[in-house]
């Protein structure tokens, strides 16, 4: 196995692991979003079993961002808590002021989180 690696690290210049990530991580999971597009084909976007979709996706969006403002790691978490609701709560003002625009409350809530992560320092 190791003179496997060593030959495919050798002819491939060091590129490797990015070809492990393509065919162990991008490619199964590319697989599955050709088959949820066929499958879903003719069904109506009020159906219970997209709404059911819906719901855990916005669950799952609610509890990341969750965590990441009552407990950050990394980089995040030199950023005061008053500065991480302060970002949540500016972008999700934007969010409706602009017309329900996703981008415009990305932007303005990672604006001033960058703003704050300056200051912090």
């Amino acid at each position: 196995m190791t003179s496997f690696l060593a030959s495919l690290e050798h002819a491939s210049g060091g590129l490797w692991p990015y070809l492990v990530v393509i065919l162990f991580g991008f490619l199964p999971s590319e697989v599955w979003r050709w088959v949820s597009v066929f499958l879903v084909k003719g069904l109506s976007t009020e159906s219970e079993i997209l709404v059911w979709v819906k719901a855990v996706a916005s669950a799952l969006l609610a509890s990341v961002v969750a965590k990441i403002l009552l407990s950050p790691s990394g980089a995040l978490a030199a950023v005061p808590a008053l500065w991480r609701w302060s970002a949540m709560a500016g972008g999700l003002a934007a969010y409706f002021v602009l017309r329900r625009s996703v981008l415009a409350g990305v932007v303005l809530g990672e604006a001033i989180l960058i703003a704050a992560g300056f200051l912090a320092r």
